[in-house]
Parts: C-alpha cells; sequence; structure tokens
C-alpha cells in the first residue's frame, strides 16, 4: 500500500559525468538538467521500495521540471520525494532538490504502476 505523505530523501555528489558538458545539454562544466531529472526519478522509485507487488514495477510517465540554479563539481546534491496522490495505478509525486548553498530544482513526477513481464512483450 503506497500512503500520501511517504517521503524519501537521497544525497550524491556531482561529478564530471553529470554535466552538461558530458550529457550534452549545455557546454559548461555543471549539473545538468538531465542529470538531475535522473535523479529525481530515482528518488520517486527508491520511495516506492516495499510498497509495491512483487510482480510489479513502475514507469515515469510525466515529469514537470524547474532547475532554477547552477551547482557546480565536488557539490553535494540532496532530492527529496514525496508522494501526493494516488490515482488507481498512477503515483504523483512533488520533488525537490537542493546543493550545499540552497534549492536547486522542483518537480512533479508521475509513475505508473505496470507488470513489468506484460509491459515488455508489448514492445
Amino acid at each position: 500500500m503506497i500512503e500520501i505523505g511517504k517521503t524519501y530523501t537521497q544525497e550524491m555528489t556531482v561529478t564530471h559525468k553529470d554535466t552538461a558538458a558530458v550529457y550534452g545539454s549545455g557546454k559548461l562544466e555543471v549539473f545538468a538538467t538531465p542529470a538531475m531529472v535522473g535523479l529525481m526519478e530515482n528518488t520517486a522509485i527508491r520511495c516506492l521500495e516495499g510498497c509495491l507487488d512483487a510482480d510489479s514495477d513502475t514507469v515515469g510517465i510525466e515529469i514537470n521540471t524547474r532547475h532554477v540554479k547552477a551547482t557546480g563539481i565536488g557539490q553535494k546534491v540532496g532530492c527529496k520525494a514525496t508522494v501526493t496522490e494516488v490515482d488507481g495505478r498512477r503515483i504523483r509525486f512533488e520533488l525537490e532538490a537542493w546543493d550545499e548553498k540552497g534549492p536547486i530544482g522542483y518537480a512533479v513526477h508521475d509513475r505508473f504502476i505496470i507488470n513489468p513481464e506484460k509491459f515488455m512483450s508489448k514492445l
């Protein structure tokens, strides 16, 4: 059972592989927006650990993100996911990310509960 208000928080340190220059989303050696989105999705996934049936998983279906501040290599970045809505198989999260100096990003993210075997058979 997935409860409204359930949270999960994790941290990482920005490395060269996490930069816009490496992702191709820019030329600067700063935390890439795609890397932040990946951290946000991973935080949401980890928030659901232990809540799903053994034959279930989730896929991301929508994310609305704001990346409001640059973060340099070597800085710590944190992310918190909060379950805000459960509607059938759709789970909505509010996500916030920050670095050592303050907020860097926000998102609303929807994930959908699927059966992996059935899902993959449709490809």
